[in-house]
C-alpha cells in the first residue's frame, strides 16, 4: 500500500487488492479473468460505460432499456464496467431524504420515468361536429362518411356494406333516425358507433348483423345488462357484442377472430382471448371446420361449462395444433405440464418452448408478463410516485465486520446506465454489488455495482440481467417476479383459497391440547430441596441478580457451569426442551403453531411466511385489491426483537422485495387500532409457563402499556416514522412511561369503557401452545386492541426484558398494589415453589 496525501495507505498493487478484496470478489461471481480489470477501474475511477452503450425510452416512454453500441460485438466474459449508485439509503430516511437532499428527487423522478404527465402523449382533443376527422384536419359529414362506406364496398367487393363503423361521428337521437340506416345498409353485419337508450330501437332493426360495439357509451355503463338484454333480444343472430362473444356465437365469431376473411377452413391462428367465453364445445370449433389451425389463444375465458378433461379431448384432435395460450390455472387444470403431457403436440405453449417446460419443471408458466409500471395522480407530488416507484429498480446488501452484522439493509439505486437494464430470463449480462476499500478497512468503503457480459452481445442487442439471478423455484421465483410484473392473478387467488380452507378446516383447539388439559389434574409439585437448602440459580440476567432475593434461592456465580446449578435462567435457549419453545417465540413458528391448533382465530391476523407461503399472500393481497378492501401490511423478521428491521407498506412490490433483506413473516397491519389520546398502543403481558402435562400456565398481574410518541396516522408518509407506527421507545426514539392504573383510569374515561372487562378478553388470547413437557420458562405475549376492543395476539417473545417490571410499583387491577422490587420474587416463586402471589391462572 502507498501513502495518500493526507497519510492515509491506499492500496495501489494488484495483489493487496485480491488480499483485501479477495472474499468480495469471490460472492460477486466476476469471473478472475476479469479481477485486473476491475482493480485497473477502482483505483483509476474509470466509468467507460458511456462508451460503449446507450440509453433509449421505450416507445410508451415508461421506462428505458440499454443497448450495445460501441462496436460489432461484445464477446463473452471480455469486460466490466464500474456503476454508481445514485441513491444509497436505510429505508427509514428515504422520504426525508427525498425531500431534503438537493436535487435527488428530481433525478430519481427522471431515472424511474415518473417525472411524465401520464396524459401528455394523448393526442388532442378534436372538436368535431356532425362530421369525423381526417389526417389532413379535414372533416366529413355524416352522410360524406357514409358514402364514402359505400364507395370502398364497391371498390373492394359487390358494393355491400357489411362493416358500418360510425363511433367518431357525434349523432344525435334525431339524426341517426332520420339515416334510416336498416333500409340502406341491410345486409350489415359489424355496426360500430355511440348509441343511446332511445336509437338502440333502431339497431334492432339490422337483421343480419353479427357483431356490435357501443362505444363509450354512458348508457352501457349504467345500464349494461338491462340494454344487452334489449339488444340480444332483438338481434338473434348476433355473436359479438362489445367484444364478447355472446351464447349464439358461431363460425361467423370465430372467423372474425382468425383474421376477419369468415373462412374457417384457412384460419391458422385464432385469437379468442378475453371474449368472456363460457362454452367452447360447439359445432364450428372442431377440426373439421378449423383443419389449419396451429395457434390458439383463450387467455381471460371462464369455460366454466367446459371440464377440464372434455377439453383436452376437443383440443387433442386439433392436427395441427402446436402452439397454445391459456391462463395457469385456468380452464385446462393447474399445471403446464399435465397440459404437456395432455397435448403432446404442442411445441410451445404460453409462448415458452414445451421441452423447456418439462426440463425446467415449471408448473405455472408465461412468456408475456406485463411489467407492474407504477400509476400516478397528475396532482400526486413527485415523492410519493418514486416512493411507489422504486422497488422497480432497488438492489440491496447488508454491511458487516468480524464481529457483527448490521440490524438493518442497505438500499441503493444503480445509476442511469445500470436502472435501464431490463429483465431476461436468459440475460447478456450479469451485474453485482462490490465493496471497494482503498484504504483496506470498512470504514473507506464505497460501494458500486459492478456489470459484465455473460454471452457474446452484438451491436444494437439489448443488454439485460436477471432479477432474480440465482433464485430458482424452490425459492418462489416464478411468484416472486410479480414484484415487477403482472403474474396471473388466479392462480394466486387460487392458492389463497386452498391456503384458507385449510385453515377453516382445523379444528378450534388441537387434540393434543385438549388431551393435556383433561390428561391430569394434579399440580406440578415443587422442587425444594428435601433439606430445605436453598435452590441454586444460575442466570445471566442482571435483574435476576439483582431482584431475586427471597431466601429460597441463591445465585451461584456466573462462571459456574449450568449443569451445577439447580435452576437455570438464561436469554438463551440452552437445551432440547427449551428450543422448542421456539415454536412460540420465532414469528413464523407462532403463526404456524397457532394455525396449527387454531386454524384462523380472529385474535391472530393474516399471517404468512414469505419463506414457504409467497404465492398465498399474493392471493390475500389481490382478492383484498379486487373486493375495495385495506391492503396495508407489516413485515417483520423471523426472529428480531425492538421492531428492529420492520416494515408497514401497502405496496405488494414492497413485500416480495423485502424477502432479499432476510427470512421474514408478513401479517396484515391493524390499520384501525384502539388509541389513547389519538396515539398508537399495545400490551405487553407475561405468561408464567410452569408445565405443560399437567398444563399449568399463569398470568402475571403485572402488565404494562407501550405508546407510540407521535399521533396515529394512515398518511403514506408516516410509514416512514418509526415514533407513528411502533410503541416500543425504550431503545430508540424518545421513551415516555405511562403508569398502568394512569393508564386504565384514562383510557375509561376517553372511551367510556370497563377496563376489566377488556383486559380479561385479552388475557384470553395470550393462552400460547408449548411443545415442551419440562421447562418452566417466562414470555412476553404482545396483544393490541382494534377499534372494537376486540385483542389482537402480535407476538410472543421468550425471556423478555422485564426493565419496567422492577423498575416501577403499580397496581393490580384486582388485588392491591405490587412492588417492582418483588416482581422475580413473585415469578420463581410460581413457577418452583407453586405459590400464586400476584398471578392468575389461564
Amino acid at each position: 500500500m502507498a501513502e495518500d496525501g493526507d497519510g492515509g495507505k491506499r492500496i495501489t498493487r494488484y495483489s493487496d487488492f485480491v488480499k483485501v478484496h479477495g472474499l468480495l470478489l469471490a460472492a460477486s461471481g466476476l469471473p478472475q479473468s476479469l479481477h485486473f480489470q476491475l482493480f485497473q477501474k477502482l483505483t483509476s475511477e474509470t466509468f467507460d460505460g458511456g462508451a460503449h452503450f446507450s440509453i433509449e425510452p421505450t416507445s410508451d416512454g415508461r421506462q428505458r432499456r440499454l443497448l450495445l453500441t460501441s462496436s460489432d460485438s461484445m464477446p463473452k466474459e471480455s469486460h466490466v464496467f464500474l456503476i454508481d449508485h445514485a441513491w444509497t439509503f436505510r429505508l427509514s430516511d428515504a422520504y426525508k431524504q427525498l425531500q431534503e437532499v438537493s436535487g435527488l428527487a428530481e433525478r430519481m423522478a427522471a431515472l424511474m420515468c415518473v417525472d411524465i404527465d401520464l396524459n401528455s402523449n394523448a393526442e388532442e382533443t378534436e372538436e368535431v361536429v356532425d362530421g369525423i376527422s381526417h389526417q389532413n384536419g379535414t372533416k366529413l359529414s355524416v352522410f360524406e362518411a357514409m358514402e364514402s362506406e359505400i364507395h370502398g364496398a364497391k371498390e373492394i367487393g359487390d358494393g355491400t356494406v357489411r362493416w358500418l363503423e360510425l363511433d367518431e361521428l357525434d349523432i344525435d337521437d334525431d339524426t341517426f333516425l332520420s339515416l334510416d340506416l336498416s333500409t340502406r345498409f341491410p345486409d350489415v353485419a359489424l355496426f360500430e358507433f355511440w348509441v343511446s337508450i332511445y336509437n338502440c330501437r333502431e339497431v334492432t332493426k339490422f337483421e343480419q348483423l353479427r357483431a356490435l360495439w357501443l362505444n363509450n357509451n354512458p348508457v352501457v355503463k349504467n345500464c349494461d345488462s338491462q340494454l344487452e338484454n334489449r339488444v340480444l333480444q332483438g338481434l338473434p343472430r348476433l355473436e359479438i357484442y362489445n367484444s364478447r362473444c355472446t351464447a349464439k356465437f358461431g363460425a361467423w365469431a370465430l372467423g372474425f377472430c382468425g383474421g376477419g376473411d369468415h373462412q374457417l377452413e384457412s384460419v391458422s391462428s385464432l385469437d379468442l382471448s378475453d371474449r368472456c367465453i363460457h362454452n367452447l364445445i360447439i359445432k364450428a370449433f372442431s377440426p373439421v371446420e378449423l383443419p389449419s389451425l396451429s395457434h390458439l389463444n383463450i387467455r381471460g375465458n371462464p369455460l366454466e361449462q367446459n371440464s377440464v378433461a372434455v377439453l383436452l379431448e376437443v383440443l387433442k384432435e386439433f392436427p395441427c395444433l402446436q402452439s397454445l395460450e391459456v391462463d395457469i390455472p385456468g380452464p385446462l387444470g393447474e399445471s403446464a405440464i399435465d397440459i404437456l403431457e395432455s397435448l403432446p403436440k404442442l411445441s410451445e405453449l404460453n409462448g415458452v418452448n414445451a421441452s423447456k417446460i418439462l426440463d425446467t419443471g415449471k408448473h405455472v408458466i408465461d412468456s408475456v408478463l406485463q411489467l407492474r409500471l407504477p400509476e400516478w395522480t397528475a396532482e400526486e407530488p413527485v415523492t410519493d410516485r418514486i416512493i411507489s416507484a422504486m422497488w422497480l429498480y432497488l438492489m440491496t446488501y447488508r454491511l458487516a465486520d468480524e464481529e457483527k452484522i448490521d440490524e438493518t439493509s442497505v438500499w441503493y439505486v444503480m445509476d442511469e446506465l445500470g436502472s435501464a437494464l431490463r429483465h431476461n430470463d436468459e440475460p447478456n449480462f450479469r451485474v453485482a454489488p462490490f465493496l471497494f476499500m482503498p484504504e483496506g478497512n470498512l470504514a473507506s468503503a464505497v460501494s458500486f455495482s459492478i456489470l459484465w457480459p455473460t454471452q457474446n452481445v452484438q451491436k444494437g442487442d439489448e443488454c439485460t440481467r436477471d432479477f432474480l439471478f440465482g433464485i430458482g423455484e424452490e425459492k418462489q421465483c416464478s411468484a416472486r417476479l410479480s414484484a415487477w410484473f403482472h403474474t396471473p392473478q388466479n392462480f394466486f387467488i387460487k392458492e389463497y383459497e386452498k391456503h384458507c380452507q385449510k385453515l377453516q378446516s382445523k379444528s378450534l383447539i388441537s387434540p393434543s391440547l385438549q388431551s393435556s388439559t383433561t390428561r391430569s389434574i394434579h399440580t406440578t409439585r415443587s422442587i425444594h430441596h428435601a433439606d430445605r437448602s436453598p435452590l441454586r440459580v444460575y442466570t445471566d440476567l442482571p435483574h435476576v441478580e439483582e431482584f431475586l432475593t427471597r431466601s429460597e434461592f441463591v445465585i451461584i456465580m456466573c462462571l459456574s457451569e449450568p449443569k451445577d446449578a439447580d435452576i437455570v435462567w438464561t436469554s438463551t435457549q440452552v437445551d432440547e426442551d427449551m428450543k422448542k419453545a421456539a415454536c412460540l417465540v420465532m414469528k413464523h413458528h407462532l403463526a404456524e403453531t397457532v394455525h396449527k391448533a387454531y386454524g384462523s382465530p380472529e385474535w391472530l391476523q393474516p399471517t404468512y411466511n414469505l419463506e414457504t407461503h409467497l404465492s398465498q399472500l399474493i392471493g390475500d393481497y389481490y382478492v383484498r385489491k379486487r373486493d375495495g378492501l385495506d391492503n396495508l401490511w407489516i413485515l417483520k423478521p423471523w426472529n428480531m426483537a425492538r421492531t428492529i428491521d420492520t416494515t408497514v407498506t401497502d405496496n405488494l412490490s414492497s413485500i416480495i422485495r423485502h424477502m432479499e433483506t432476510g427470512p421474514k413473516i408478513c401479517q396484515k397491519y391493524i390499520e384501525h387500532p384502539a388509541l389513547f389520546n389519538g396515539k398508537k398502543f399495545d400490551l405487553r403481558y407475561i405468561v408464567l409457563v410452569r408445565s405443560i402435562n399437567p398444563l399449568e400456565i399463569f398470568l402475571s398481574n403485572v402488565f404494562w402499556v407501550r405508546l407510540a410518541n407521535n399521533q396515529y396516522s394512515l398518511d403514506k408518509h408516516s410509514f416512514f416514522e418509526y415514533e407513528t407506527h411502533f410503541t416500543v421507545t425504550n431503545y430508540r426514539g424518545r421513551f415516555s412511561h405511562k403508569n398502568t392504573p394512569e393508564f386504565v383510569t384514562e383510557f375509561e374515561q376517553e372511551h367510556q369503557v370497563k377496563w376489566l372487562e377488556i383486559h380479561l378478553r385479552a388475557a384470553a388470547a395470550v393462552h400460547p401452545d408449548m411443545h415442551s413437557p419440562k421447562s418452566r420458562a417466562i414470555y412476553g405475549v404482545d396483544v393490541m386492541l382494534d377499534t372494537s376492543f376486540q385483542p389482537k395476539l402480535l407476538e410472543v417473545t421468550y425471556c423478555p426484558d422485564c426493565t419496567r417490571a422492577c423498575k416501577y410499583d403499580t397496581e393490580a387491577l384486582v388485588g392491591g398494589e405490587i412492588k417492582g422490587r418483588d416482581f422475580f420474587n413473585d415469578v420463581f416463586g410460581c413457577l418452583f415453589l407453586n405459590e400464586t402471589t400476584h398471578v392468575s391462572p389461564l
